[in-house]
């Protein structure tokens, strides 16, 4: 009987959430009367909101109880070392990358390549944007729709459920708990766009960290105390505990082992770093190029930034929230080590998979209440990045496709376009959702979650070279040299990153072509924090090779000039300037990040 209305209390928790967070949305949205305020909150949201949303846009559900098992497996901080190239990153973008998008007041940052290089460069990135957050973040509705499921079951029957991603045998229960988070995510953020989408998250930001470190306490509890750590796990005594360089002896010594190498080479020695998950080196490199693709090209992430009234607050948003991942990331690896600790004294609710460490301890472990609050800091999480990623595919179709093609309309058609337009990523994620959960009820071992959402490794790269293009040359690039780059970096990042082989391999099981595909053995394994930056190279190495036409230059100063004195309106609506035949050469360069009109004879 105590059992039972402990459990309608955590229910009674959830349950208030989603009533609460969706009355929130629906009030602080209500009146958006132009796309400007749709899209962009008029530009006069204050820069600490945008902070926390930055937050709970980046972390994900599958973040919430993924994370924690990185800490789980390896014992170690090592997972956390990551955010120094995060913080690097984001400096960057914040000192380099921000102001042209204010200078020219773009709505979406694919914008900013129709201004500075044209509009087929404009169109195949945002095309890419779309394809890749639409698969990623219909995909990530799995993690929470499993909790959602395995949570009313346990309300229901009143006793312990296994944690698993192979716990649910149909298909279902999978969709009744995706079209719930759908319709109560979709209908706030239809409703109240970005504004909506902010200030909810505000909330959710607060509620994730706040059930993080809910959970650090009664593991520490469950466990006796930061002494039984130490001793469950002595490595934190070292500095393997908290960072790995890539050198230590017991990596060298794997290597060699399974190379066959008796001497390691500079070529071994740049084969080992390129293949290490968690160094120094893809700390400082390859995160950090890894971030400033995510959060310089990435509309999902810079759609809260440019909410901010100027450039300078949209950087303190950034990279406030940047030092904020610190110990935000510290927390929930800490929480997998603790999971390490409890699993070792107390094996009874112990997952198979290590994925499932943290859900197992959460359904079947934690107090009554405290349950609950982590329970809605999970859907907290999910809904804050799945609201955040509905709103800047509206706002990308609308204004980057929709708008180009059905001019002439007023702000509330437009309006009207964007709330359709966010239904209808919605219903298409459900799809995406339905179908995954398909294939793993027919299939429980395949593995098509880390293909999935390793999309914006594979695409967010070549997004960030053309970029860097664009912001640090001042003539160089062009719409066809940008295609070319384009498609020879995404060509390069899928052999790297081994997606040919995941395709041809379950292409040849489908068709019962015996045999398997492997790589090159002259092709280095390379990880996943690698990935980023070896697509923005090649994009960068081969789109230099063309110029920018004297036009589309001369173009750019128009839009620069125009920006300063036009309304917020979206770029396609502005009318040119009279004499727009005569113009000013500009390009917002390394060393000049914003318009530098240059007069021009004829």
């Amino acid at each position: 009987m105590a059992r039972d209305a402990g459990l309608l209390v955590d229910a009674g928790i959830v349950l208030v959430y989603f009533v609460a967070i969706t009355a929130l949305g629906l009030y602080m949205g209500r009146r958006e009367r132009s796309l400007s305020d749709f899209a962009l909150g008029g530009r006069r949201v204050p820069w600490w909101a945008v902070m926390a949303s930055i937050i709970a846009a980046e972390t994900s559900a599958a973040t919430f109880l993924g994370v924690p098992g990185e800490g789980y497996t390896n014992q170690s901080f090592a997972y956390v070392q990551l955010v120094i190239g995060l913080i690097l990153g984001r400096v960057v973008v914040g000192h380099v990358f921000l102001k042209p998008y204010y200078a020219y007041k773009v709505y979406t940052v694919y914008d900013y390549l129709g201004v500075r290089f044209g509009p087929s460069t404009k169109s195949y990135v945002s095309a890419l944007f779309l394809f890749m957050r639409t698969l990623a973040s219909g995909t990530r509705l799995f993690i929470p729709s499993l909790v959602m499921v395995l949570a009313y079951r346990m309300f229901v029957s009143g006793g312990q459920v296994r944690f698993s991603q192979q716990a649910v045998t149909t298909v279902g229960p999978y969709l009744a708990a995706i079209v719930v988070l759908t319709i109560v995510t979709c209908l706030y953020t239809a409703v109240g766009g970005i504004k909506a989408v902010i200030w909810t998250d505000v909330i959710q930001a607060g509620l994730m960290f706040g059930g993080a470190l809910i959970a650090i306490g009664t593991l520490l509890i469950h466990v006796g105390g930061l002494g039984e750590v130490i001793r469950a796990v002595p490595q934190l005594t070292t500095h393997e505990g908290y960072f790995l360089h890539g050198f230590e002896s017991a990596a060298l010594a794997t290597w060699k082992a399974h190379h066959a190498v008796p001497t390691m080479g500079v070529w071994d020695f740049v084969k080992l770093i390129l293949a290490s998950d968690y160094t120094l080196f893809s700390a400082l490199i390859g995160a950090t190029l890894g971030n400033m693709a995510a959060f310089g090209t990435d509309q999902d992430m810079v759609q809260r930034m440019l909410t901010a009234e100027t450039h300078q607050k949209a950087r303190r948003s950034l990279i406030t929230a940047a030092f904020m991942d610190l110990p935000i990331a510290s927390a929930f690896v800490f929480i997998g080590i603790l999971l390490f600790v409890y699993y070792q004294q107390e094996p009874t609710y112990k997952p198979t998979a290590t994925a499932d460490v943290f859900g197992s301890y959460i359904l079947n472990v934690m107090p009554v209440g405290i349950r609950g609050l982590v329970l809605a800091g999970i859907f907290a999480t999910a809904m804050g990045s799945f609201s955040a990623a509905l709103n800047a595919l509206a706002t990308g179709a609308t204004n980057d496709w929709y708008i180009r093609w059905v001019r002439g309309k007023t702000e509330a058609h437009y309006v009207r376009a964007a709330r359709w337009f966010t239904v209808f990523f919605a219903g298409l994620m459900i799809v995406i959702a339905g179908g995954f959960a398909h294939a793993k009820v027919t299939n429980p071992d395949l593995r098509i979650i880390p293909v999935v959402l390793g999309i914006a490794g594979f695409i967010l790269g070549p997004m960030l070279g053309v970029f860097l293009i664009g912001m640090l040359t001042t003539r160089r690039g062009s719409d066809p040299g940008n295609m070319l780059a384009i498609s020879a970096g995404l060509l390069v990042t899928v052999i790297v990153g081994k997606l040919h082989l995941v395709v041809l391999n379950g292409s040849a099981s489908l068709l019962g072509i015996a045999g398997t595909f492997e790589q090159p053995a002259w092709i280095p394994d390379v990880s996943f924090t690698w990935w980023g930056m070896i697509g923005a190279l090649v994009v960068f190495g081969v789109g230099v090779l063309f110029r920018t036409p004297d036009q589309v230059l001369a173009s750019a100063a128009h839009h620069a000039r125009q920006a300063q004195t036009a309304g917020d309106v979206p770029l396609a609506l502005r009318e040119p300037p009279p004499g727009s035949s005569a113009g000013a050469a500009m390009s917002p360069g390394l060393g000049d990040r914003g318009p530098r009109p240059t007069t021009r004879r004829g």
